[in-house]
């Protein structure tokens, strides 16, 4: 059976990136669009739905923070963000915005590549064989097929694919210390480059997804000096 190619939307006013970018992804199996700004990306995100977007920081009018916002209002369609500037906060604020990843200019195709791999495989809705759909922990349950928070009441909210995958490594080791590097590698796919620290801004959003912050915190508690462990115990609901 043939897989339908992944779609990929790639945002940025340099003509010369745009169309060197679709042709390296086109080459490698997927389905590449282009779109010079907010407004092009709006016109053909109303034409079809790509399964994630490649978007530059430094766009003319509405930048990719503004883009970013504007999508996590309504969508949970997985975001690479590139960035030429080599400041910190740009990409702290594209990741506390929901940016799955960030890329710096210039990069190698081939590791924008990997990155655009990694992210699709982590937010695709699945569950291992004999995993059970759903698991509790806390006051919370996370349904893993489609990758939703369900509160005491009920109510669904949808998780990013960065946040959903961060929730489930810590899931996965309940009552663990882990140490940024070893949650960077384990929800990322690929090892922390050095001295970054991205992973403190996922898991403060996601305590906020959960309703906490860091001083109070009682599900994802920070180990000083050592890294984040989940306080609670995990059980599957059947």
């Amino acid at each position: 059976m043939t897989m339908t190619p992944a779609t990929l939307l790639v945002v940025d006013d340099d003509s010369e990136i745009r169309e060197l970018l679709a042709d390296y992804l086109g080459r490698h199996g997927f389905r590449a669009l282009v779109a010079e700004d907010a407004e092009a990306m709006r016109q053909r995100m109303a034409d079809e739905t790509p399964d994630l977007l490649i978007v530059d920081l430094m766009l003319p009018g509405e930048d990719g923070f503004t883009i970013c916002r504007e999508l996590r209002r309504s969508s949970d369609i997985p975001i690479i963000m590139l960035t030429a500037s080599s400041d910190d906060t740009d990409r702290i604020l594209g990741l506390e915005l929901g940016a799955d990843d960030y890329l710096g200019k210039p990069f190698n195709p081939r590791e924008l590549l990997a990155r655009v791999k990694a992210v699709l495989r982590r937010t695709q809705p699945r569950t291992s064989p004999g995993q059970a759909r759903l698991v509790r922990f806390g006051p919370w349950r996370l349904d893993r097929v489609t990758r939703e928070l369900i509160d005491d009441e009920g109510e669904r909210s949808a998780l990013t694919g960065a946040d959903y995958q961060l929730l489930q490594v810590f899931l996965d080791h309940p009552e663990q210390v882990l140490t940024r590097e070893v949650l960077f590698d384990l929800s990322r796919g690929y090892p922390a480059p050095p001295l970054d620290r991205s992973i403190d801004v996922h898991v403060c959003r996601l305590r906020q997804r959960l309703g906490e912050d860091a001083q109070h915190s009682q599900l994802i508690r920070t180990v000083r000096g050592a890294g984040y462990v989940l306080a609670a115990q995990v059980e599957s609901v059947q």
